[in-house]
């Protein structure tokens, strides 16, 4: 008998059997091929082709049979079942007789059973390359459906706040205290640090340059202008839209996830009324008095460099500060404050009603609604200086 050995290694990694997983082929006669298994196989180490054993058919054709020898396997997983089911379904469409005497018993009735149970039709996704203009569409498509959805959460919290004013709606009066709570006291560590730093930076860009003309006292004219007209109110509109924005719409994704929201309008309570209304009332209270503090802390902030790196004295800095300023700064900075707030409360509690059904939805959501409002911040910000501009304020 004419026989030809051929060996094709694939690498398997290596474990304490230190054996590298083997692949070889034996011509017997003119019409068998003997397939050699040999070695440790396993999945994370690479799974080997039936490719391997088609291009032998190829380069003999006159083969009708197939056969396996597998004593020198000393481990396997479930590569192996995977490799001999490719090699099954090749010799079936070639109409070649697949002989699997060779294997090991348990391999052969893991064969047999995953034969037993056919593939699913479909169960496996095509990949299909989506046109270039498809994609554009499909994208303007989704837009004009958010802008749509964003538009009509618009309308019925609107319609909200009418019955609002007309003392028709229900909420529980405990549920927006321990959100007043939540978005006013327990914020106020982070709005220090952060405006306090504000403060100082804003202090020492400007003092570095004023001071090679003399004119360092005009650092506190800098930071009290910019905190009070423009920085506290966005600062402490950001540090909110990524604290509690988020936090809306993570609890009302879960409540959503969790079908909460469907049990609420079961039982006729409207969610708007219930859930969205008293984050929008307790954010849009606390953010004027967070802006406030805000502004008194990065002022604070600009003092102590005024003091400790230009020689300053507390009297003369707040009194250059109380003189650049003037109360059409303060409610312009709180009155935008406010604005920042409806907009960071409707982000999030948007984002979270539009939550999907899953775990990993809520998520997206929270990063949703933090990008949203603080985007709508910046744009709301680019508003409000032009109209000031115009109204000379």
């Amino acid at each position: 008998m004419n026989e030809k050995l051929r060996a094709v290694t694939f690498p398997v990694e290596k474990s304490e059997m230190a054996e590298q997983g083997t692949l070889s082929f034996k011509q017997t006669g003119d019409a068998t091929l003997e397939v050699h298994l040999a070695g440790t196989w396993r999945l994370r180490g690479g799974l080997p082709s039936a490719a391997l054993v088609k291009r032998e058919l190829e380069s003999a054709p006159s083969m009708r049979h197939i056969g396996f020898e597998a004593r020198a396997l000393t481990s396997w997983d479930s590569s192996v079942l995977a490799f001999l089911v490719e090699v099954s379904e090749l010799c079936r469409i070639r109409g070649i007789d697949m002989d699997r005497t060779g294997l090991p018993s348990g391999l052969r009735r893991l064969l047999e059973l995953a034969e037993a149970v056919p593939e699913k039709k479909g169960a496996r996704k095509e990949t299909v390359q989506t046109p270039f203009l498809e994609r554009i569409g499909n994208t303007a498509i989704g837009a004009g459906t958010s802008l749509g959805e964003m538009l009509a959460f618009l309308g019925d919290m609107t319609l909200t706040f009418v019955r609002l004013f007309r003392v028709k709606v229900r909420f529980r009066a405990v549920d927006l205290l321990l959100l007043i709570q939540q978005s006013g006291a327990q914020a106020l560590p982070i709005v220090t640090l952060i405006s306090f730093l504000v403060g100082v930076i804003l202090a020492f860009v400007g003092a570095v340059q004023l001071k090679q003309f003399g004119a360092q006292i005009y650092v506190a004219d800098l930071v009290g202008i910019a905190m009070i007209r423009e920085m506290g109110a966005m600062m402490t509109g950001i540090i909110m839209a990524g604290r509690t924005g988020a936090a809306f719409a993570a609890q009302l994704g879960t409540m959503k996830v969790t079908q909460e929201i469907d049990a609420f309008t079961t039982m006729g309570f409207s969610p708007l009324e219930f859930l969205v209304l008293p984050r929008v009332i307790a954010l849009v209270l606390m953010m004027p008095l967070l802006c406030l503090y805000a502004d008194f802390v990065g002022v604070l902030g600009g003092a102590a460099i005024g003091v400790g790196m230009l020689d300053l004295s507390w009297t003369t800095y707040l009194r250059e500060t109380s003189n650049a300023i003037d109360l059409t700064d303060v409610f312009g900075g709180v009155f935008k404050s406010s604005v920042y707030g409806v907009l960071i409360a409707l982000a999030g509690c948007l984002r979270g009603i539009q939550c999907g059904n899953s775990s990993s939805a809520v998520g997206d959501a929270a990063t949703s609604a933090v990008v949203t409002g603080i985007v709508a911040i910046v744009v709301a910000c680019g508003v409000f200086a032009v109209v000031f501009y115009v109204l000379g304020i």
